[in-house]
């Protein structure tokens, strides 16, 4: 799995259904997903240098963001349901790929 690569993805899809999301409901906390999606797409770069640094950055942004989401926005959606339940699970799902795929990394690094 490349950490970047999925970085990339995850930051497109929060930025995105974020939007999507603001553009919906007119929600400004719509727009945290999409502040959290362009700083990890400004981690890309660095991630794709391996840079230590900018990676423990990402995997901390990620991590944030995925507690959020699963902590505090998913258990409103399960009980109102409807497309602002499946925004909220692609972006869990994303950030879940991408919390796996900067493991990965951190383990083939390390070896």
């Amino acid at each position: 799995m490349k950490a970047p690569f999925y970085n990339k993805l995850n930051s497109i899809v929060l930025i995105a259904i974020g939007l999507w999301g603001y553009i919906d409901v007119h929600s400004p906390t719509a727009l945290i997903a999409v502040g959290f999606g362009i700083m990890l797409l400004l981690c890309t770069n660095g991630l794709k240098k391996e840079n230590k640094i900018i990676s423990h950055v990402a995997v901390l942004l990620t991590l944030l963001i995925l507690v959020a989401l699963a902590g505090m926005v998913l258990p409103k959606r399960l009980i109102s349901g409807g497309l602002g339940l499946a925004r909220v699970s692609a972006m869990i799902l994303t950030s879940v790929l991408s919390i796996v795929a900067f493991i990965l990394s951190f383990i083939k690094a390390r070896k």
